[in-house]
């Protein structure tokens, strides 16, 4: 599972630790790939994971890398931010990371368009590998920008329904809610006041709340957050304004903003054994893969359910899709060994073996159409619910961007206003965050 580090990374505000990336840093791929993978050299490769069981991880994957490359030595250098990595792909120079790995997919779209990592296309076509049918749509969508792949997915994460079983039974629940309208009377009947407060809440809908985020809720509406032109389409695709209904009437009925904001502010926090689904306070929870195995780890009281979020009635056709995310690798513009790099990248994120097994020791979901139908996968049945939504071809992500996720901060930003009740106008309210996103944009370039 992931540590902390790694959900305040995917963070929104994390989009801002790219500030310094500019145009200015340039890059092709044929620059640096003049090397010759064949002969004796060492590639250093940064990564971000810490936990000790996560570093051991990363070092039996490249120990199974060297022994299948043993002329390519690689200098691995873990626990590395996304400000050291963007400060290091600006510099280079011979300390630099040849190939990097970031939590942050909401960067790709500055990685890209910067230089700062070079278009693995070429690599590909030279390999005979074909990443659309290599790797889940939706996680080839995330790793590329305007027809640049500079990036390639390493592991995933996918995001779905954690619920109470025990509490769906005393409640006469029989099965978890498939589409929206099934998610609101669940969420109702398993509400339980208490006074002012509750005693069990159903859900907590608020945009606050652990991974309750507007990008998580709105990857089960598919929207369509630019048009062909490059604009932000907040304002006119209906499934952003279906999205905000949709959740404020949740948390309308669910005793209100206020009412639902202070219970949470005495909950438990997300990393901790007290977070409220592991306590029993929140019934049903909106989470990724690594819940699961946090919540049996804090022993719970109750007998643990796993599904794919209730989406839009209009959308029943489409139930088991989810919102994927996930870690990112890519080799520096900067580096003059690009075919040794290469040859790490490639082994990495397309050796089914290596997924796997990556896979197995992190517990976060593969990242090949081929890892995930593998028979070595070792998981928690309740963990297949994942593994099918990341393979899902209407599972959703957020598209890269020139300035990085500055756009969902702004989609967020006035999330907390609707659903607070700053906000009352909807329409014009989503009218604003677009033209807001359109001049953020504009500026970036």
């Amino acid at each position: 599972m992931p540590g902390i580090s790694r959900k305040a990374a995917i963070a929104l505000a994390a989009s801002s630790s790219f500030a310094l990336l500019t145009t200015s840093c340039t890059g092709q791929p044929e620059a640096g790939a003049s090397d010759d993978a064949s002969k004796e050299t060492t590639v250093t490769f940064w990564h971000a994971w810490s936990a000790p069981s996560e570093v051991k991880a990363v070092k039996d994957l490249v120990a199974g890398f060297e022994k299948a490359h043993p002329n390519i030595h690689v200098d691995v250098v873990g626990n590395m931010t996304d400000d050291k990595m963007n400060q290091a792909l600006r510099a280079g120079g011979a300390k630099a990371p040849d190939v990097i790995s970031s939590f942050t997919t909401n960067s790709v779209g500055k990685f890209c368009s910067s230089g700062a990592l070079v278009d693995l296309n070429p690599f590909f076509e030279k390999s005979g590998i074909d990443p659309q049918k290599t790797f889940p749509k939706a996680m080839n969508e995330y790793t590329q920008f305007e027809g640049n792949r500079c990036a390639v997915p390493l592991l995933g994460d996918a995001y779905g329904l954690y619920y109470n079983k025990t509490a769906f039974k005393k409640a006469g629940i029989t099965a978890p809610p498939k589409t929206w309208s099934e998610f609101e009377r669940v969420a109702e009947k398993l509400t339980i006041p208490q006074g002012d407060t509750y005693k069990q809440l159903g859900f907590m809908p608020n945009y606050h709340g652990w991974e309750t985020t507007t990008e998580h809720y709105l990857g089960q509406f598919s929207p369509t957050y630019f048009d062909k032109d490059g604009k932000s389409n907040v304002a006119k695709d209906p499934a952003f304004e279906a999205a905000f209904t949709l959740q404020k009437k949740l948390v309308d009925a669910l005793g209100g903003y206020r009412k639902l904001e202070t219970y949470r502010s005495g909950l438990g926090d997300e990393w901790g054994p007290k977070h409220p689904f592991h306590t029993g306070q929140v019934a049903m929870q909106l989470d990724g893969e690594w819940r699961l195995g946090m919540a049996l780890d804090a022993k719970p009281k109750f007998d643990i359910g796993v599904a794919p979020l209730p989406v839009p009635d209009d959308q029943a056709d489409q139930y088991g899709k989810g919102y994927i995310t996930g870690t990112i690798a890519g080799i520096a513009a900067t580096s003059k060994k690009q075919n040794a790099a290469w040859e790490l990248v490639k082994y990495m994120t397309t050796s089914t073996d290596a997924v796997v097994n990556f896979s197995n020791a992190i517990h976060n979901v593969p990242s090949t159409l081929a890892a995930l139908k593998s028979p070595n996968l070792k998981y928690d049945p309740r963990f297949k619910t994942f593994l099918e939504i990341a393979a899902n071809p209407d599972s959703t992500t957020a598209p890269a961007s020139v300035n990085g996720g500055v756009y969902l901060t702004t989609i967020q930003e006035f999330g907390y206003a609707y659903e607070s009740g700053k906000a009352t106008d909807l329409k014009a309210g989503l009218k604003k965050t677009a033209a807001q996103i359109d001049t953020d944009i504009a500026q970036a370039k």
